[in-house]
This record gives C-alpha cells, structure tokens and sequence, in this order.
C-alpha cells in the first residue's frame, strides 16, 4: 500500500454560467491557451482559437477526441456552451430514436437516456482533464421558480439553462461553478428609508458569486471569497 501526501496539482474542470451578454466567453479567453468549440457562434468577435462549428454530436465528440489524442493542442479546451451541445444530443437521440422529442418513449425513459449520454460525454472530458488540460464549460443561466413545503412560499432561482437531469451532473462533474450576474444597488433618494420611501436602483455591475445559496448554483474548491469582481 502507498500513502501520498500533500495537494495533488491536476487541470481543472470549471463551469460558468450566466445571463446572456454578460461576457461568459470573453472570460473563458482568458483560461491559459484556450480552444474553443463554439456550438453557437459566441467567439465570433473574440480574437481566439477555434474548432469548426459543431453542427453534430458526433461532431462535438470527435472534436473533444482530438484534443485528448493531441494534448499539444492548447492548455484548456472551452465548451462554448454546455446548453446548446446539449441540443445537438438531444437532436443526435431524435434522429437516432426515430423520436420527434424526448417525452416520446413514455415515463422519463427519453430524457433518463439523455442523462446517461451527456454523463458519457463527461467523462470524455475528464479524459481531458487527465491529460493535463484545463476545461472550460459556458453555460446560460435560467431562473426557477422554487416551491416550498407546506404552502411556505417560493422563491426564485438561478441555475444553468440545462435540463434537469444533466444540470446536477455538470455541477458534480465540475472543481468550480461560477455563477456571473449583474448586482445591482437599491439607494433610497427621500431620506425616507429603503422600506417606506422612494428608492432607485443604480450599478448594475457585474459579479461572479462562487458559493452555492438559495438563490443560485455555485460552488469551488479552493476558498474563494463568496463574491468576486468579474472581469471578462
């Protein structure tokens, strides 16, 4: 038996999500010699490098192989994003399945093959990550509506605009989700009071929250502070 101590240097397996516009890829350019594959066309005005467009599934895999049998390729490969290559899965099943969507087969057995075919797709990006090279994942953001027990409430939340199966896998998968957002500051302009008196929101700078809450998915591995300035 072999014992090691001490912290293990390894690539890293990252996700950022957000609302749109807000600059997911401009900050995924900055990841040491990235490679994207831009399922939707996001890096056009970005001075990067890029694998052809993806327009398959099959395509996407055999674009991520590359880069695990040519690790010389770039330091980190960027997943440019995670909800349209779920698309092109999702249409590869269509096809494949002769289905005209997931709900066809009937009691969640369409959207459990997705699931287990995304997870795959995971894995191979760990193959990634054990060569040495970072990984990337975009994503857009999408607010939820969270119900309570027992007639509590409800409250909104952000997660990634994946579905519902394959946004828990990607956050498991991942060292880090980042969640970027614009904060905006609510000043009360009377004299009044925030509660009772005539408030105007102004900022709207933009933030990266990197610790899960009620009202957002986040988490990392290595004691960020909660909430960062994001510069992309």
């Amino acid at each position: 038996m072999r014992i090691t101590r001490g912290k293990i240097p390894k690539a890293k397996k990252v996700v950022v999500y957000g609302t749109e516009g807000i600059g997911k890829s401009t900050f995924a350019s900055q990841f040491p010699d990235p490679v994207f594959i831009d399922t939707e066309g996001s890096t056009r005005e970005l001075d990067v490098a890029r694998f052809d467009p993806p327009t398959s599934w099959t395509m996407l895999n055999s674009q991520v192989e590359y880069v695990i049998k040519y690790p010389d390729v770039c330091r980190t490969l960027v997943i440019d994003t995670a909800d349209w290559a779920e698309r092109l899965m999702i249409d590869s099943i269509c096809s494949e399945k002769g289905w005209d969507g997931l709900e066809d087969p009937g009691w969640g057995k369409g959207i459990t093959y997705a699931a287990e075919k995304f997870g795959k797709f995971l894995n191979l990006l760990s193959d990634v990550v054990d060569k040495g090279i970072n990984v990337v994942i975009t994503a857009h953001a999408d607010m939820k509506k969270v119900d309570l027990p027992e007639e509590m409430g409800s409250y909104d939340h952000w997660c990634m605009k994946t579905s519902k199966k394959v946004s828990p896998m990607i956050r498991e998968w991942a060292d880090m989700v980042l969640f970027a957002n614009y904060k905006t500051i609510v000043v009360n302009v009377d004299g009044q009071g925030a509660n009772k008196g005539k408030n105007k929101a102004q900022g709207g700078r933009r933030v990266m929250y990197t610790n899960h809450t009620p009202f957002w998915d986040a988490k990392n591995r290595y004691g960020l502070k909660e909430e960062l300035p994001f510069y992309s």
